[in-house]
């Protein structure tokens, strides 16, 4: 399907600090009252709902805590680290760990490595904070050591066999921890919940007054992030939303995005701007968003459309929309054609 910017609506929608997609949590009154978290965690402003009374929520908090000091690249205690600093030599780690990592495998391999979570060797060259590019000489350098096919789990250990190779998690973390707070919320009690992982959003059930959650994809122009070219209403399952916008940085005229091209070590060239998932688990919106960038567009469509049960949205440079066949989104426009 296709749509032309043009005539675009601005349709804002309205709960506070979403960053890429937004999320229209309504306010209607309950007996069960849906209450609210907010921390930072993993880069991000993380949002989480849910009807389940105040312990849980906090509990939920707690555990973005424990997840992040598990997974980050940079704490150095983390698991990752420890991974990162074995010099090839196997690594005891949590559970969450090996199985996040075994899991995000799949995705590289279903791939072909356009997805990779050894690009650590590489992105760890770049600062987006602080506008730093790498050198050419030491991007080739560090290219060899970015391969997936040399990560190994073997129950709670894991082995990278190249010992200058690197994890980094980033690009698949927030949405297996989507998957597992919005489980917890579920096993807790919560009959209506949310998580918004900057990107990532998660629901269970309907809102407080049964009516769909209304998920918005952000309008990669807007700067105020306040307007979206596109929306879904759903009670179950997630929505991932990948953006060149969401680090980005200007240098002597170029400008330099933070999704990197594992075949390069540079910013992937594209002409997709932003790329949307809708999926039950949100860990497959994570681990197939970040290839379609990669991929020509019709393509990335066909990439999406092999794998049952997911639908997608992508925003070219010429700000034209483009989803999967028979797709639910609801296009903020006067009208879509077929392309």
């Amino acid at each position: 399907m296709y749509c032309s910017r043009r005539g675009l609506l601005r349709v804002a929608l309205s709960l506070a600090g979403l960053a890429v997609a937004s999320l229209h949590a309504g306010c209607a009154s309950s007996s069960r009252e849906l209450e609210r978290r907010t921390c930072f965690n993993f880069d991000t402003v993380c949002v989480i709902g849910a009807d389940a009374g105040s312990k849980t929520l906090d509990e939920a908090v707690a555990l973005c805590e424990r997840y992040e000091s598990l997974l980050s690249r940079t704490i150095m205690t983390s698991d990752v680290s420890r991974i990162n600093g074995s010099g090839s030599a196997p690594v005891e780690v949590d559970a969450i760990t090996s199985d996040l990592i075994a899991r995000a495998l799949t995705y590289c391999e279903e791939s072909g490595g356009l997805f990779d979570i050894t690009i650590g060797a590489v992105s760890e060259l770049w600062d987006f904070s602080n506008g730093i590019v790498p050198s050419d000489e030491a991007i080739e350098a560090a290219l060899p050591h970015v391969g997936w096919e040399g990560v190994a789990v073997d129950g709670n250990k894991v082995t990278l066999r190249d010992p200058k190779a690197r994890l980094d998690l980033g690009g698949i973390a927030k949405g297996y921890i989507s998957d597992l707070l919005i489980d917890f919320l579920g096993n807790s009690g919560a009959t209506s919940a949310f998580v918004n992982l900057g990107g990532n959003i998660k629901v269970l059930g309907p809102k407080e007054d049964g009516s769909p959650w209304v998920v918005g994809v952000r309008d990669p122009w807007d700067e105020g992030d306040q307007s979206v070219v596109a929306r879904m209403s759903i009670t179950e399952g997630s929505m991932v939303t990948s953006g060149l916008y969401e680090r980005s940085f200007q240098k002597d005229g170029t400008r330099y995005w933070h999704i990197l091209d594992p075949r390069t070590g540079w910013p992937v060239q594209t002409d997709i701007v932003s790329a949307s998932i809708n999926s039950y688990e949100s860990i497959d919106g994570d681990g197939y968003t970040k290839p379609l960038f990669m991929l020509e567009r019709h393509k990335a469509l066909d990439f999406v459309q092999r794998h049952q049960g997911l639908q997608a949205l992508l925003v070219d440079v010429e700000g034209n929309l483009w989803t999967t066949d028979d797709s639910d989104f609801e296009m903020a426009n006067t009208g879509v054609t077929e392309g």
